[in-house]
């Protein structure tokens, strides 16, 4: 490790590589509340987040660890669950008067047509403004889980219709 009266050593959380200080500086400026989607091996988790000098304040969340409350039995971190869960937390921000929010990945690599674009395309079919390119969204199929099996459409539209019921 490098020394000296030059040597700078980074912020913690930039050295766990846990957070992008100049991606979030910039999302802070912008003064609109974040859509912060984070992703595991299991679960997908959104937030709806608003900045405040004591500490970022969650107006209203969602997880595919909820959907099992609601009838599905599929994989909580597939394409499906995430549309979903995308669904159910843009319901949740509308009903806490969030109307528009900017997405914040963190330190997780875009690929399109996967899992984070996925979130966002059910954030939008529930009705919120989230700034995106149709490009990057998956496509119906892979949404309604055609790719996995026969049986996910039907789950597919039985716990999306569930969540439009509340």
């Amino acid at each position: 490790m490098a020394t000296g009266p030059r040597y700078k050593v980074a912020f913690r959380r930039r050295r766990e590589c846990r957070t992008d200080y100049y991606a979030r500086k910039r999302l802070l400026r912008s003064g609109e509340p974040r859509a912060v989607v984070r992703r595991s091996n299991r679960n997908v988790t959104i937030q709806f987040v608003d900045f405040d000098m004591e500490g970022d304040i969650v107006r209203a969340a969602a997880s595919t660890q909820e959907l099992r409350g609601m009838g599905w039995e599929g994989s909580c971190s597939s394409i499906p669950a995430a549309y979903l869960v995308g669904f159910l937390a843009g319901k949740r921000a509308l009903k806490g008067g969030i109307e528009y929010a900017v997405l914040d990945i963190g330190m997780q690599a875009p690929k399109r047509g996967g899992v984070l674009f996925a979130t966002v395309k059910g954030m939008t079919d529930a009705g919120l403004e989230v700034p995106h390119s149709e490009e990057v969204l998956p496509t119906d199929d892979r949404i309604n889980g055609r790719h996995i099996g026969d049986g996910v459409e039907a789950a597919v539209s039985g716990v999306k219709k569930k969540m439009e019921a509340e």
